[in-house]
């Protein structure tokens, strides 16, 4: 039997912080004098279902849509509580992982909706294919809450940090929570069977 963990997503107060995990993933955060959107064009209508449903949670007014391209969309309004996330994600004009961070278990949530996936026994949290910089930061951010990933990817356009072994996928199922809709289940981290 599986110990019962006090320290996932489930138990946290939603944050502005957390959309740090859509950060961490491909999305984008954009300052205008209204204040900064925090947005992200995903691949299933449910993760950007899910994504709204965690931004609102946060207490931010947030819509799913579809982008130009056709493809489903999540987005908050524009607003300035959103201000100091966008602040410590820039640098200039390009995105940047904050030196130091240490990803909530929100924010790993947040970063599982938009961009996990399974991967034959292992897990993959994609990454931004125009932020390379960040990924070996990213990787050491994970290590932080200890999940040792494997960049893998990065000579192509789905760069990804690679999550295998029995305690990391675990630990970041434990982290995560259960899955928020049936049509997550096939992408979430798999639960400890053990």
């Amino acid at each position: 039997m599986g110990q019962l963990s006090f320290f996932s997503a489930e138990t946290e107060q939603p944050a502005y912080a957390d959309l740090a995990g859509l950060l961490a993933a491909h999305g984008q955060s954009v300052r205008s004098e209204t204040g900064t959107r925090v947005s992200i064009v995903v691949a299933d209508r449910w993760r950007a279902e899910q994504i709204v449903v965690e931004m609102r949670a946060a207490g931010l007014d947030a819509e799913s849509t579809t982008s130009d391209e056709g493809t489903p969309l999540a987005r908050t309004a524009s607003c300035h509580e959103l201000d100091p996330l966008h602040k410590a994600w820039s640098a200039g004009a390009v995105k940047a992982m904050p030196s130091g961070w240490v990803p909530s278990y929100r924010a790993l949530r947040l970063w599982v909706i938009a961009a996990g996936h399974s991967d034959a026994g292992r897990y993959q949290l994609g990454l931004d294919p125009h932020a390379p910089e960040s990924h070996a930061a990213l990787a050491t951010a994970l290590m932080r809450v200890g999940i040792a990933p494997t960049l893998v990817g990065t000579r192509g356009h789905s760069p990804a940090l690679r999550i295998a072994g029995h305690r990391r996928l675990s630990r970041l199922h434990e982290y995560v929570g259960v899955p928020p809709c049936a049509e997550a289940v096939a992408d979430w981290p798999p639960v400890d069977e053990h």
